[in-house]
């Protein structure tokens, strides 16, 4: 029993720690993340002040994300009118920017484009270092939900839903976990 009472503040503090690791995530704020555009100009996620951001780390070379970017622009299209926008981050090598500019033309992708992300990035603001993984950021620049793995619908408009009105209501679950393809 003394054994069992020695170890309880280790055990706490252990807990503690996974704790704060798992949701380490939300508390990190992506105002300041400058990326590209197709074009070459800067964009600041601080320009998305105000706005619900579902923002997808996405390749030219992934499966699932050749799956996704249609259903992203959909529901992009279903929340035309309101302070939601879509952007999607390509983590392709710098150097295949005409592989993205054309594989864009070849998709018909009408939502904004970031280059310049990478695996770092990524791993840094989701948690994981696969893609597609997409982060919903409510209007402060916080992250409230990483989806890690190709995106359902429900995933993203639970938490953009709960954002629009007003974080009231049970918050949506940070983390949600697709690798494997579930239809």
């Amino acid at each position: 029993m003394q054994s069992i009472l020695r170890r309880m503040p280790v055990m706490a503090a252990v807990a503690l720690l996974l704790f704060s690791n798992c949701s380490a995530f939300a508390a990190r704020n992506v105002r300041k993340l400058t990326l590209r555009d197709v074009n070459g100009n800067k964009v600041r996620m601080s320009e998305y002040q105000g706005h619900i951001v579902v923002l997808n780390f996405w390749a030219t070379w992934c499966g699932p994300c050749k799956e996704e970017l249609p259903r992203l622009g959909q529901m992009a299209e279903r929340y035309a009118g309101q302070k939601v926008a879509f952007v999607l981050a390509s983590i392709d090598e710098p150097k295949k920017l005409d592989i993205v500019r054309d594989y864009l033309a070849q998709q018909k992708v009408a939502l904004p484009v970031l280059v310049g992300a990478n695996v770092d990035l990524l791993e840094q603001l989701s948690g994981t270092n696969i893609v597609p993984a997409t982060l919903i950021i409510d209007d402060n620049g916080e992250i409230v939900r990483a989806i890690n793995g190709e995106a359902r619908e429900e995933d993203v408009r639970e938490a953009v839903e709960w954002l629009l009105n007003g974080k009231k209501g049970e918050a949506p679950a940070e983390r949600v976990k697709r690798y494997c393809k579930q239809r």
